[in-house]
């Protein structure tokens, strides 16, 4: 089995491979001050719970978006697996060309969802993530990552707007009946979910008329690509599992010959 790792700003997704199929994923609150030891046995635990022993394990890779735990999430895995992970950066094999300014500051999980893309959907495509922030990649027909979009993430701006007033109230994030809110909570309501609907809708018609393709397909992924998605129509697809099947993807091309 392989375990694939995917440290984001907000949450830790990880998923166990057995062969091609995913057999099991959950998912962590990101903590930077947590241990490798507390990370460890949480991790330990959770697979424990889904009936799964760590010397099943025999591989593992790392995307992080968060460098200052990347030694913590390594030290677990050697550790608590006895395994030394890939870490997704340069050096890593990806079969997908940067054609940015500095590929360096292209975050890791941008990479892994764009090679997950490329091999499930083909090219050209627009990978967006709803996330912490919520990214648009853009890739080209010969499956370059030419650049993209970073914009505020869904929960960030939902926070923000609470944390910033006196009287709103944290809300659940769901799609009101309607645009028209009658109280408080579906006031906010439609202005998070329709108004970021209305960003990602205008955004992916710029990208397509600039690319001069309008028939460029356009992938969703993240916590909240499903509420999104079911406001527009310029999302063809929905997969939840992107970034997980990039990892493992990616772990399979650069351990190639090595097993």
């Amino acid at each position: 089995m392989i375990l694939c790792i995917d440290v984001g700003n907000t949450n830790i997704k990880y998923g166990i491979f057995d062969g091609d199929k995913l057999a099991v994923s959950f998912r962590v609150a990101t903590d930077l001050k947590r241990t490798s030891d507390e990370y460890g046995t949480k991790l330990v635990d959770m697979l424990a719970v889904k009936g799964i022993r760590a010397e099943q394990i025999h591989g593992a890779i790392v995307s992080s978006v968060i460098p200052s735990l990347n030694y913590t999430i390594s030290h677990m895995c050697s550790g608590y697996l006895d395994i030394d992970p890939i870490l997704v950066g340069p050096g890593t094999k990806t079969e997908h060309n940067l054609r940015v300014d500095n590929a360096r500051e292209v975050g890791a999980d941008r990479i892994v969802n764009d090679v997950a893309a490329i091999r499930k959907y083909g090219a050209p495509v627009v990978v967006i993530d709803f996330g912490t922030a919520t990214t648009f990649n853009i890739i080209n027909e010969n499956r370059e990552f030419i650049g993209g979009v970073i914009a505020p993430g869904i929960r960030g701006s939902m926070d923000s707007l609470v944390n910033s007033t006196a009287k709103l109230p944290r809300v659940e994030i769901e799609i009101p009946k309607s645009v028209i809110g009658k109280n408080t909570t579906t006031n906010m309501q439609a202005g998070i979910v329709f108004g970021f609907a209305g960003l990602v809708d205008y955004i992916v018609r710029k990208i397509k008329r600039e690319m001069k393709c309008p028939d460029m397909q356009v992938v969703a992924t993240g916590g909240f690509s499903e509420i999104i998605a079911s406001e527009i129509s310029c999302i063809d697809h929905v997969d939840k599992l992107l970034t997980l099947q990039g990892l493992k993807y990616l772990y399979d091309l650069n351990t190639e010959g090595k097993r």
